[in-house]
């Protein structure tokens, strides 16, 4: 089993806290990129693989870009591939926007979704990212007819350094469809902020 390192409380009141094997930063009205993933995209055996094989300084930041490569190739259900799921997926994102978060940009793939968004004033990521989950999950598994996870329970988060930075993550972000040859153009891809931007 997977030693975890102990949150000291300078940690935890700098914003950093743990649930299950990631770090997370919750450190307030600070931006943040955040990629989330249906249950059966990534096997748990080839994640602990990879922890296992990137215990070392900066084996996080490799452990995301494998992730990432990983999903952009489309394994599992693909069940956001749904335009149905994917608008219940898109909506529920931008439904909350200016009141619990500000959302900056966002992709909804066939099997995972990424989001810039920066928390406003007493509401945490933690409590963003369950709300988004739980909610999505039951309406998407009305639409589909089933029942059982659709989530992964862990996410990843990764907090805006600058202003070159945060430009990155919004290009990173909307070019990601045509990365993985889903599209030509960001704003072809129907469930994304570039598509959104096009239309304004």
């Amino acid at each position: 089993m997977p030693v975890r390192r102990p949150f000291t409380q300078d940690l935890i009141e700098a914003g950093w806290r743990s649930r299950g094997y990631l770090p997370h930063f919750d450190g307030g009205e600070i931006s943040q990129f955040i990629t989330f993933r249906l249950k059966d995209s990534l096997p748990q055996t080839v994640l602990e693989r990879w922890r296992q094989e990137l215990k070392r300084p900066g084996g996080e930041a490799m452990l995301r870009r494998r992730v990432e490569v990983y999903l952009d190739q489309g394994y599992g259900s693909l069940w956001l591939k749904e335009p149905g799921v994917a608008s219940i997926v898109q909506n529920a994102l931008l439904y909350h926007d200016g009141a619990r978060y500000r959302l900056t940009a966002w992709v909804v793939m066939p099997n995972h979704v990424h989001l810039l968004a920066t928390p406003r004033e007493d509401h945490t990521l933690d409590a963003i990212m369950h709300s988004i989950k739980s909610y999505t999950a039951s309406e998407a598994n009305k639409l589909l007819r089933r029942k059982g996870a659709f989530w992964q329970e862990e996410y990843f988060d990764r907090y805006i350094r600058d202003a070159k930075h945060y430009a990155q993550t919004v290009a990173y972000i909307e070019n990601n469809p045509v990365k993985a040859g889903l599209c030509h153009t960001p704003a072809e891809w129907p469930f994304s902020s570039a598509r959104f931007r096009t239309q304004n």
